[in-house]
């Protein structure tokens, strides 16, 4: 499996893609945006025009796009996926539903190609240092064929099943704790701010202390920028908050951190802010408190 399909060239799949290629691996990659195709020549990958040109001859095939409705777009259109060798197998590295990544399977299943439920958590520094943690669920022996290639961009390389979805479970869980995380360093940070407190100082002191968390550290610095650069959008934690909500409903789980975390995110999504960096979310209070 030297040759893989890599589609989804954006923050987090361009550096992963270039670990990819330091590792050996020849990578062969498809993005809208051109931008992503450039950066992937530039590390010593093929630029395809297509996901369909991008499949043919990859052993393995890694999709690092923003939902489901994307992958399933980009595997069964065109006949992308007929064009993949028949013992292909496709890694599916986005935060989905489990229930939407369990359908993706099946079809999968029925082209007799395999499949492997790969969420990752880490974000962008993650995705550059190689450091990211992948939740795989898949057989044992089809976990340890792509072990190699996922340790290439992860650090923790965990199975945590054998079917379809529990991946996208776990990350599901993951990605509760990481949006309300973001919100309760958010609504500290804007206490300080209201009550006239440097927030600099104030979030100096609090990463030092057990009041802190990753979260507040690595998102914290940020809240305080007037216009931060974006490595994980606010739009992007109102959809996976929006699927740990989905599971609390279909399983009938009491989620009401997740809900208010949800609301904080859509509201600042629908000021028009749904693109700034996830660490905004901090605007929703300064809209509530007066203190834009």
């Amino acid at each position: 499996m030297k040759t893989i399909a890599f589609v989804g060239l954006g923050a987090m799949g361009r550096p992963m893609a270039r670990n990819l290629i330091r590792a050996g691996y020849a990578v062969q990659g498809y993005d809208v945006n051109p931008a992503g195709l450039e950066d992937l020549k530039a590390a010593g990958g093929v630029p395809a025009g297509s996901a369909k040109e991008a499949f043919a001859g990859a052993g393995a095939i890694v999709l690092m796009v923003v939902n489901a409705a994307q992958a399933e777009a980009i595997l069964f259109s065109n006949g992308a996926l007929e064009a993949a060798p028949a013992e292909a197998i496709v890694c599916l590295m986005a935060t989905c539903p489990p229930k939407q990544v369990q359908a993706i399977a099946e079809r999968i299943a029925i082209t007799g190609r395999r499949f492997v439920d790969s969420p990752v958590s880490g974000g962008v520094v993650g995705a550059t240092a190689g450091s990211l943690t992948i939740m795989a669920a898949a057989p044992k022996d089809l976990f340890e064929s792509v072990q190699p290639m996922l340790e290439a961009m992860g650090s923790r390389t965990l199975r945590v099943g054998d079917k379809p979805g529990q991946g996208a479970t776990v990350k599901t869980v993951n990605q509760l704790l990481c949006g309300v995380h973001i919100v309760v360093a958010a609504e500290a940070l804007s206490l300080a701010e209201k009550i006239g407190v440097d927030t600099k100082s104030m979030l100096d002191i609090l990463v030092g202390t057990s009041a802190g968390s990753w979260m507040l550290k690595d998102r914290g610095s940020r809240m305080i920028e007037a216009d931060p650069e974006v490595t994980s959008a606010v739009d992007i934690f109102v959809k996976d908050l929006g699927i740990v909500l989905e599971a609390g409903r279909e399983t009938k789980a009491a989620l009401p951190m997740t809900a208010l975390a949800y609301q904080l995110f859509n509201s600042t999504s629908g000021r028009g802010e749904g693109l700034a960096d996830d660490s905004q979310v901090i605007r929703a209070y300064r809209a509530l408190n007066g203190t834009t």
